[in-house]
């Protein structure tokens, strides 16, 4: 693990263990961590995160327990084989997290319409549309207001 890829968020609803073990677990089901990639030891992750050491080692037996990572006396914390079997979806961290998207996108300021949408998108298979080019009249370039720009050299009085 070269990159921070873990971050803790002080103001969720989720303690800091549940955020450590939900982010790593992610990361090595969408194959971020390979199988066999080392993670740092639960002292070097608490300190790059500020937490108490058994906050960390707690979101480490949880993993262990799903079979996602192993530790070896000597050889470390690594990644774990994927499980063939489907994972089920843990419905009170799916709440935990809806509240927090919802809360932080209100004090973005957006309505549940606004929520809803975004939601529907990023569920969404497709990339999102983008805004279609303005096309440009044929007869030369045009200035930011979509008027053709003059060429001429403006004269001094």
């Amino acid at each position: 693990m070269h990159d921070p890829a873990v971050r803790v968020d002080t103001t969720s609803q989720a303690p800091p263990y549940e955020q450590i073990r939900a982010q790593l677990a992610a990361l090595i089901r969408t194959g971020r961590l390979a199988e066999g990639e080392r993670l740092p030891t639960v002292r070097q992750l608490a300190a790059d995160l500020g937490l108490a050491p058994g906050t960390v080692a707690r979101a480490y037996r949880e993993l262990e327990s799903a079979k996602l990572i192993r530790t070896r006396r000597g050889a470390g914390t690594r990644v774990a084989a994927l499980p063939s079997e489907p994972h089920p979806h843990d419905a009170d961290q799916l709440i935990t997290l809806a509240r927090d998207f919802t809360s932080a996108a209100r004090a973005l300021g957006a309505d549940t319409e606004d929520i809803l949408t975004a939601v529907r998108d990023a569920l969404s298979p497709q990339p999102p549309p983008t805004p279609p080019l303005r096309r440009q009249r044929s007869g030369g370039p045009q200035d930011g207001r979509g008027t053709r720009a003059s060429h001429k050299p403006e004269q001094q009085a």
